[in-house]
């Protein structure tokens, strides 16, 4: 039998991988481009960044995207984690099959769809949209997303640590919070970071739910794009991707930390 990698799969992977994070990398390296003109080379520098700093417009931006995308994110992973409890808990309750089709539809509906509906559904109550519409938007399309992720990690847990605890006297929410939801962490930080990753990277819902003086970063790139690429685009996507990959990193680390504590404690 053969074993290790076929000389097509490293090719193939190779190009695979050269077509996701090429492009990332040539945008990192022209934010470092003297040349006002993307597309020519210049020579190294970091003016773009300096300059970037008086683009009050875009930094604004930015800063709304990242309020919007810490809220959401927390508001979905909290609603996400819950509903794959019941899912995986509940058992055969009234309803099960309409409450998943409703946590399950934002995976399978296009965007467009979603973004039009809670449009139609703001001006039907009658809220303002702006910052507030945005967030509860992201939280709910980005829900499902964490549900998947926990719930999958439910699936394979231990329920005996959860019940050993509760034969020791431990209410069961005690038990849960004190017991499960550790060592579920890493799948509730991996929803997180996923659904604050796509609240960030969303433009068509947030066009739809968005409204004055809450201008999200891909909305406002969007519309100077359509006018040419400035470079101090390439800067605060750069700073972005930086920020987005420290959180990564970070939590690898929390979650390798974790693992190797409860390590101990078995010994």
């Amino acid at each position: 039998m053969r074993r290790g990698p076929s000389p097509i799969n490293i090719p193939a992977v190779a190009l695979g991988l050269a077509f996701l994070y090429l492009p990332i990398a040539i945008l990192v390296i022209y934010s470092f481009n003297a040349s006002r003109l993307v597309t020519v080379w210049g020579g190294w520098s970091t003016r773009w960044y300096v300059a970037l700093l008086d683009d009050s417009a875009m930094l604004q931006a930015a800063w709304t995207s990242l309020r919007i995308g810490f809220l959401s994110a927390t508001v979905a992973t909290v609603l996400g984690t819950l509903a794959a409890v019941a899912l995986v808990r509940g058992g055969r309750f009234r309803g099960r099959l309409a409450f998943s089709g409703l946590v399950y539809a934002p995976l399978v509906m296009p965007e467009i769809i979603i973004g039009l509906a809670l449009l139609l559904l703001f001006v039907a109550v009658d809220v303002d949209r702006g910052f507030w519409t945005v967030t509860v938007a992201h939280s709910t399309v980005t829900m499902c997303f964490v549900t998947v992720i926990v719930q999958s990690r439910l699936l394979s847990f231990d329920m005996s640590l959860e019940e050993a605890a509760m034969d020791l006297g431990c209410p069961p929410l005690k038990a849960f919070l004190t017991v499960t939801l550790p060592l579920i962490y890493p799948a509730v930080a991996a929803g997180w970071m996923l659904a604050f990753t796509l609240s960030l990277d969303d433009l068509v819902i947030a066009s739809f739910t968005t409204g004055p003086g809450s201008t999200t970063l891909p909305i406002r790139i969007y519309s100077e794009v359509r006018l040419g690429v400035k470079p101090e685009i390439n800067a605060i996507s750069t700073i972005m991707i930086m920020m987005v990959a420290l959180g990564v990193i970070a939590a690898a680390w929390v979650a390798k930390h974790n693992e190797v504590a409860r390590a101990r404690i078995v010994q």
